[in-house]
């Protein structure tokens, strides 16, 4: 559960702006449809913003199509709870789970925009084809001649039935890191999970304590993703260095290091790799990190947060029971609970050791919050070591291959594997930064994991 053969990291500075939420635009009134713009976080070179649609029109809204025109200079950067096109500056968006509004209902959508120069809010916004403002005329569109069925707010997490993502770690610290195009082209994966931002001097973010948000190898390899249509999930943690838990005095402090870097990034998703021991066996510092994610889901409902632990062969042990007991408890909306079945005296049967772990897993997401079989499994994770671990345990290409294969009949969560920069041959030489330990061919373990 444990990566030992971490390097120890330094210090940098970092710093944090977090807007309040205000309305610019009417809400709605009885007679007919509207949407109202709101922004959130501004970090001076973009912003959160969200449309909510209100029907106030007396029957059932079975669709929508929202309009507006950003300003010059200014584009999405990441758009959720709904899909969306660009031509120029006028952007479309049209709904996705949640185009049926019933009367009186309503439905939204976010998302990030950068800009340059000085703030200017969206304009010249339409509803459908008509007007956004309170009282606009309804689609016309037939709503239909039976009683709409009630769409339940999604979780952020994939619904079960779905699957999630396959995201392997990528690190740019050590290891010979590989250019991310590069890996997306040869395996057609398109998530990362970045790793490890950590404390710099206090309670502020840094990649391994050192690197800044902005500027460094980190964030070029984002914007290298982005670029070539991927998406990236910075995990906060990781076994080695200086933690943001523990540095952070309270959960709001704490969830603030978490925004800064959700707005650096216009993120979906975030990752808390809680298995150094001043966190994970710290029940303080675990409720603190459960609080500050609970303050990022209220700002964020849109970004999906991700839990990282250690387990047993047979599932969580005491401190990952509490976490996910305390997760309940503290309403934390954790997304995905996801394990490190690896450095855990696993035995030569690595694939029936994770299977076992994960349905350990799975029994107890049931019996804390009642949840099916199915939808346990949609909660919850697995992120393995690809080829061999740090206790020797062998994860090769075909065990590997069994555990992509239940992962997709289970339709988890989550996968991942420690790491890319792994993910190369070198058949004999033990645990390594930059290779695997055993004979393969390059990115091998990503290939099977982008097809989850």
């Amino acid at each position: 559960m444990t990566r030992r053969w971490l390097p120890a990291l330094g210090l940098a500075a970092a710093a944090a702006t977090i807007g309040a939420m205000f309305v610019i635009a009417p809400a709605n009134a009885a007679g007919g449809v509207s949407a109202t713009f709101t922004k959130g976080s501004d970090w001076g070179t973009g912003y959160e913003g969200k449309y909510t649609i209100a029907n106030g029109s007396g029957s059932a809204l079975p669709s929508w199509t929202v309009e507006f025109d950003l300003p010059s200079g200014a584009k999405i950067s990441s758009l959720w709870d709904g899909s969306y096109t660009a031509s120029g500056q006028h952007v479309t968006v049209k709904n996705s789970w949640n185009g049926n509004v019933g009367n009186g209902g309503s439905a939204s959508f976010g998302f990030n925009v950068t800009y340059s120069g000085s703030y200017t809010a969206p304009s010249n916004c339409k509803l459908n084809g008509g007007s956004c403002s309170a009282g606009g005329t309804p689609p016309t569109t037939t709503p239909p001649t039976t009683p709409p069925v009630t769409t339940p707010p999604p979780t952020t997490t994939p619904p079960p039935g779905t699957g999630g993502k396959g995201a392997p770690y990528l690190y740019m610290g050590w290891g010979n890191p590989p250019n991310p195009q590069t890996v997306m082209n040869a395996t057609g994966v398109k998530w990362f999970t970045m790793a490890f931002i950590n404390a710099s001097g206090g309670c502020n973010p840094a990649w391994d304590s050192s690197r800044p948000l902005s500027g460094s190898a980190d964030a070029n390899a984002i914007a290298q993703i982005k670029a070539a249509g991927g998406q990236v999930v910075p995990s906060f943690g990781g076994w080695s260095g200086n933690k943001l838990g523990p540095n952070c005095s309270t959960p709001a402090a704490l969830a603030g290091a978490y925004q800064q870097v959700i707005n650096a990034y216009g993120l979906k998703a975030i990752d808390i790799d809680i298995e150094n021991s001043d966190e994970f066996e710290n029940e303080a510092v675990q409720d603190r990190i459960l609080g500050a994610l609970k303050i990022v889901k209220q700002n964020n409902p849109g970004v999906q947060t991700i839990l990282t632990f250690g387990t047993s062969t047979t599932g969580p042990n005491f401190y990952g029971n509490r976490l996910i007991d305390q997760s309940k408890a503290l309403g934390a909306n954790v997304d995905v609970y996801t394990i490190m079945p690896f450095d855990f005296g696993g035995g030569s049967n690595m694939y029936q050791s994770t299977v076992n772990a994960a349905n350990g897993l799975r029994d107890k997401l049931k019996s804390t919050f009642g949840w099916s079989d199915a939808t346990a499994y949609g909660h919850l994770g697995i992120s393995g070591m690809n080829g061999l671990s740090d206790q020797q345990e062998l994860t090769d290409l075909s065990t590997w291959t069994q555990i992509t294969n239940w992962a997709k009949t289970n339709k988890i969560g989550r996968l991942a594997f420690w790491s890319v920069n792994r993910d190369r041959g070198c058949p004999g030489g033990g645990v390594q930064a930059a290779c695997s330990g055993i004979a393969q061919n390059d990115w091998d373990f990503t290939k099977v994991t982008a097809g989850f």
